[in-house]
Parts: structure tokens; C-alpha cells; sequence
């Protein structure tokens, strides 16, 4: 692999993981959290572990390759920062709820209920044309789907829960964190 793909898959990484260092967490605990959301965390970090079971260093990389991880990495820095910006201080690891929680759907979430998971799977996706195969790939981005629709389907709960209606209706204009798809 060429020196210059380190630089992209460092930098990538660094910008992309930037708005969550930087930001102002909420003060106090979450009033409401259902902790089942990181089985859907492990699978997550399964996935990305799975694009480095190789040998990518030994190997050659197509410009078509590079463009494409390249293209994948804009797009999740470009979700990262304007979802968690959007979020404030209810951005948060765990899935859970402030007491003064607001129901989010300015920003990126006019376009995507969990952008920031598509960030995610943007990354996973930039990193993966970078190191390694088709087959290896797919199989990552499919850990990574298990896993983010658990987290997806328990956020989704506690916010139907806390907004009712206003939320519903939201869920069902607006895609989950994969474009077109509800």
C-alpha cells in the first residue's frame, strides 16, 4: 500500500473523530438509558476490526480505490461534524435521554434520523477501499448493519416513547441512516 494512504486513512480518521473529542457532553446523567445499544457498539467495532484481517500493506492500490476512500471519508466528516453539532450536548455513547431532551430534525437530520451512524458506516467504508478486499469488505459493512440497527431500533424506541406522534411522523418521512431507505 502507498505512503499516501496512510495520510488519507490517518487524516480521515482524525477529522472524522474530531467533533466527538470537542464535544460539551451534557451536564448530568440521562434520565432514561437502555444499555442493550452496546451489543449493537461490539458489532460496530467487529466490523471495523474485520478490514484489517489482511495483508494490506502488501498490496498495490488503484486510483479508483483511493477516490472512492476518499469520497467515503468527506462524506463522514461532513456528517460527523454537522450531526454533532446539531446534537449539542445530547450526543452521547450510550443510547439514552436528557430530562431536557429535544427531539433533533435540523441539519443533517432533515435528510437522516442517525446520520451520525452513516458517518459511521462511511468511515467503515472510506477505510475499507483502502485496506481491503471486496468480500471482506461486504462482510464488514453487514456486522456493521447488524449492529447499528439494534442501536437504531432502541434509540428509535426511548425517542417514541419520550415525543410520541411528532415522532413518528418524523420516522416515517425521514430515512433511518441509509439514504432512501426507512
Amino acid at each position: 500500500m502507498p505512503v499516501y494512504a496512510y495520510g488519507i486513512l490517518l487524516l480521515g480518521w482524525l477529522v472524522w473523530v474530531m467533533p466527538f473529542v470537542l464535544a460539551r457532553r451534557a451536564k448530568h446523567e440521562a434520565t432514561v438509558v437502555d444499555r442493550r445499544a452496546r451489543w449493537g457498539i461490539l458489532l460496530v467495532v467487529i466490523a471495523y476490526s474485520l478490514l484489517w484481517q489482511n495483508r494490506f500493506w502488501e498490496r498495490s492500490l488503484s486510483a479508483w480505490r483511493t477516490t472512492l476512500a476518499v469520497f467515503f471519508f468527506v462524506l463522514a466528516c461532513t456528517l460527523s461534524w454537522s450531526g454533532a453539532r446539531a446534537l449539542g450536548r445530547q450526543w452521547r455513547l450510550d443510547a439514552g435521554l436528557n430530562a431536557d431532551h429535544e427531539l433533533v430534525t435540523s441539519g443533517p437530520y432533515r435528510l437522516l434520523r442517525h446520520p451520525i451512524y452513516t458517518s459511521m458506516l462511511c468511515v467503515l467504508c472510506g477505510t475499507g477501499w483502502l485496506l481491503t478486499l471486496l468480500p471482506m469488505l461486504l462482510a464488514a459493512v453487514i456486522v456493521f448493519m447488524v449492529g447499528t440497527e439494534i442501536r437504531v431500533r432502541i434509540e428509535d424506541r426511548l425517542l417514541g416513547e419520550r415525543f410520541g406522534e411528532p415522532f413518528g411522523q418524523y420516522q416515517r418521512r425521514v430515512a433511518a441512516y441509509v439514504p432512501f431507505l426507512r
